[in-house]
């Protein structure tokens, strides 16, 4: 009966433990500047990371990205941007999360494209989503990989006349790669190989 319930319980432990490895980020503020150059982010605020929310009026840290240049479609009506020569870094200045670089990567196009979408436009308004696959290592030298949308508003036809945007929001989830996820099933089904060997002794 013990054997049941320990089985049982590293059953439902390699889920859970996989899921563990996620983590989440969120940003606002700052400027964009975004021509067939490429998407150049300053001075966006960290607002939350790994479930730490940063206090009112105050940030965790810094994030900042840049992506390569436009490949398909136009600055106006979206389009796709290269990965070559991007970045993508998470930089913490306040006591609650690590301070300096927590991840420095850059976006990658090996799966999915880094995708610009215009979604809403209101008068002279434009909102766009700028949407891609990013990869890194974080502080502790764990190399992990997710993706990020960072939503971004030109108030009227003048600032995007001079292709200078605000990010409104920005979020993106970070996480363990996959060799990590199956090293982690193979450590589970070997100690549950071990339970069943001793079973039959």
């Amino acid at each position: 009966m013990r054997r049941v319930v320990v089985l049982a319980l590293l059953a439902l432990a390699l889920p859970m433990a996989a899921w563990a490895d996620e983590i989440t980020f969120t940003n606002q503020f700052g400027t964009v500047s975004a021509t067939d150059s490429g998407i150049i982010s300053k001075g966006s605020q960290l607002t939350s990371y790994n479930g730490i929310q940063a206090p009112k009026g105050h940030a965790l840290g810094t994030v900042s990205y840049a992506t390569g240049a436009l490949l398909t479609g136009s600055i106006a009506t979206g389009g796709t941007f290269s990965a070559t020569g991007s970045s993508f870094d998470i930089v913490g200045n306040n006591k609650l999360v690590p301070k300096g670089p927590i991840f420095t990567g850059a976006f990658t196009t090996a799966v999915d494209p880094i995708t610009w979408t215009l979604v809403n436009t209101i008068g002279q308004e434009k909102v766009f989503d700028l949407h891609g696959d990013i990869t890194g290592t974080l502080y502790n030298g764990r190399v992990v990989s997710g993706s990020t949308t960072q939503t971004i508003d030109f108030l009227n036809g003048q600032q995007f006349k001079q292709g200078m945007g605000h990010i409104k929001m920005g979020s993106g989830t970070l996480t363990t790669p996959e060799p990590g996820t199956l090293g982690l099933l193979g450590t589970g089904l070997l100690g549950l190989a071990g339970i069943f060997r001793r079973k039959k002794v």
